[in-house]
């Protein structure tokens, strides 16, 4: 999903994050709290405070205003935060779905247009903010292929959550920065594919039934149960937490797995494909 930014993206890891997550840092060190301690004090795991002081994670206004009493209520969280809230790329609209993602049991998504990116080698991502319009600068597309690829830490970090992807198989057999980057990414995914939290699903072009029609989908399932969806446009992102809406669209992906080829027959595509190059 774009996360608000690019197709295929997420919340950029910016210096004004890191910055932020270093401020929370020292106020979390000066109130002599541990990461454990101040996550009890907002309802968070200790790795998803780290993540934060580490400008992993984009903060959200709820973390902001439990944090504020428990590290000296002085105002200077609020401030930093607002100076990071409005840094470009980061659509309000976006920011609460990376907040719930960094805590989901279940995170599913559906792709017709590019490899997730989650799934992203680097060679891939760079090819993809390099086909950016306007184009980015050198200096931008390193930046976001490096938030990128630390936020892949997340299928190897949490063995304990489930990670499922349907693509359609146009988006393995296109040629996106050349034949040795398709190479790589298609290896990238094999790879991928071997973790027991991950499944990885092709849907067949040949296949006369489709239930992702509507476009790219991310689905998550929250610790107390929730079921939520993220849809996406070019410019514009919906959280859906209706829960009426939510249940169909989560039906709608699970019709859509059943309808693509098994995790176990879409590696021997991707294997076939790669043997092909």
């Amino acid at each position: 999903m774009s996360g608000g930014i690019e197709v295929g993206g997420e919340p950029e890891a910016s210096d004004s994050m890191r910055t932020f997550g270093a401020f929370v840092q020292g106020l979390r060190e000066h109130a002599g709290m541990s990461r454990e301690e101040l996550g009890e004090r907002v309802h968070l795991s200790k790795h998803s405070i780290a993540s934060i002081e580490l400008g992993r994670r984009l903060a959200d206004e709820q973390f902001v205003e439990m944090a504020e009493p428990a590290l000296g209520n002085t105002g200077a969280l609020r401030k930093a935060f607002g100076r990071v809230g409005r840094q470009p790329g980061f659509a309000a609209w976006f920011r609460r779905w990376a907040a719930l993602e960094q805590e989901a049991v279940s995170l599913a998504t559906y792709e017709c247009r590019l490899v997730p990116g989650l799934l992203q080698s680097e060679p891939y991502a760079r090819a993809v903010f390099g086909n950016s319009v306007p184009p980015l600068s050198d200096e931008q597309v390193d930046a976001r292929v490096a938030a990128r690829m630390e936020r892949q830490h997340m299928l190897r970090e949490r063995p304990n959550t489930s990670f499922s992807f349907v693509m359609d198989e146009n988006i393995v057999r296109r040629h996106l920065g050349g034949v040795e980057v398709v190479r790589k990414q298609l290896d990238h995914l094999l790879g991928c594919a071997q973790l027991r939290n991950v499944a990885i699903q092709v849907m067949p072009t040949a296949s006369e039934v489709h239930a992702g029609l509507g476009g790219p989908l991310a689905l998550l399932e929250t610790p107390d149960g929730r079921h939520l969806a993220y849809a996406e446009g070019q410019l514009t992102g919906q959280l859906i937490s209706d829960p009426k809406d939510a249940a169909m669209l989560h039906r709608r992906y699970a019709t859509l797995r059943s309808q693509a080829l098994s995790p176990l027959d879409s590696v021997s595509l991707l294997e076939r494909i790669r043997g092909e190059l």
